[in-house]
């Protein structure tokens, strides 16, 4: 591709050195990125992971600075994956050559456009694309993505090391849960391969899993993970709001309030804390005022369990339980969560839609899967 060729770069989305965010007007004042926003970075292979072309030399040269940039992104829970032009199985053999293929995730080589194989990685991540962030060294590259996903993050390899310094790229904490995060992926892709190769009842594929449940008190331990669960959740969170550490605790501690952590495992391993639940005890109604799954476990028919097990407490303390949710654009599946488990809208409260639970008849929990409550 031509060195030479120019293509306006459009004022959607975001480039490396700009802080304006998708949907922005022109000349509107930029939005903040959310802290540790970006959850995924999709690189470009040659003259950006690499120098050279490397079907014209196979003797490319890696860049190390980059290399170094992906570890340190990876150890913190940023997960990486390829859109490249180029010969899948020759840039593949070149990455296990290097020894990096076990960094990147569901890698799109090939001869589709950049933007296509964004929108393909992203689905199989079950990521949304505002979370991701694209790097290339060809501004073509960079405006066709930007012009078909104008919510991905663009960043020219020319401009990575200011990038990275953005507090997009950078979560507050580093928990358990962030230095495993590539594996726990890959452990979720390996149980999608399983299931698309079940001959059985989706229910049936679901039992096999030995799915464990569990919902606790936060402690103080939890409290980081909280946080960047109120971060990085968007599917699945009934509000868009984000708590830090200190709101966190401060309602933890709080004899108003209870904060609920939910955990799955599985026999493939650990998904981790994967829900959090924020009640306020008033009378004669308690409310919700946050609820939210990752979407790690949107397949796992688990997105009842915490909702339900709130509305058994409030049942049990003889209060109504009513909540808090608020349209963001990509959290319809709480909102039908919340229909599915028997709430109506009673009252809207500015942008705030308040939603009523009937507590007459709870939702036991799915036969596939056991719950265990700590104390």
């Amino acid at each position: 591709m031509s060195d030479t060729l120019t293509v306006p770069v459009p004022d959607t989305g975001t480039v490396a050195g700009t802080e304006t965010a998708a949907g922005d007007a022109p000349g509107a004042f930029p939005r903040k990125p959310k802290r540790g926003s970006i959850k995924c970075v999709v690189w470009d292979l040659d003259n950006t992971l690499w120098d050279g072309v490397l079907l014209e030399d196979a003797a490319v040269a890696v860049r190390p600075a980059v290399v170094e940039h992906i570890r340190r992104l990876d150890r913190v829970g940023v997960l990486h994956s390829i859109a490249s032009r180029n010969d899948a199985e020759t840039a593949l053999g070149k990455l296990r050559e290097l020894g990096l293929q076990e960094l990147f995730l569901c890698p799109e080589i090939g001869w589709n456009a950049k933007s296509e194989s964004i929108r393909r990685i992203a689905g199989h991540l079950n990521l949304g694309l505002d979370a991701f962030a694209f790097v290339d060294d060809q501004d073509f590259e960079l405006a066709e993505v930007g012009a078909a996903l104008p919510g991905v993050t663009r960043v020219h390899i020319d401009e990575l090391e200011e990038a990275l310094a953005r507090p997009e790229f950078n979560p507050r904490f580093v928990t358990d849960e962030s230095a495993q995060r590539r594996e726990m992926y890959r452990g979720q892709l390996t149980r999608e391969v399983l299931e698309a190769e079940f001959v059985g009842t989706g229910e049936e594929f679901l039992a096999g899993l030995e799915m464990t449940f569990t919902i606790a008190p936060a402690r103080q331990e939890d409290l980081q993970r909280a946080e960047e669960l109120t971060v990085r959740t968007n599917q699945l969170n009934s509000t868009g709001r984000t708590y830090s550490y200190e709101e966190l605790d401060a309602l933890r501690e709080s004899p108003d309030h209870l904060l609920l952590v939910a955990s799955l495992t599985d026999r493939f391993g650990s998904y981790g804390k994967i829900g959090l639940a924020l009640v306020e005890r008033g009378t004669p109604d308690w409310r919700l005022n946050m609820m939210l799954m990752s979407c790690r476990v949107m397949s796992r028919g688990v997105g009842t369990i915490l909702l339900a097990h709130i509305m058994g407490l409030a049942k049990e303390a003889g209060a109504g339980l009513v909540a808090d949710f608020v349209e963001t654009g990509r959290n319809r599946m709480m909102q039908i969560t919340y229909a599915f488990s028997g709430f109506r809208e009673v009252r809207r409260e500015g942008e705030r839609v308040v939603l009523a639970a009937d507590l007459g008849t709870l939702q036991e929990p799915p036969s596939y899967v056991r719950l265990e409550v700590g104390a």
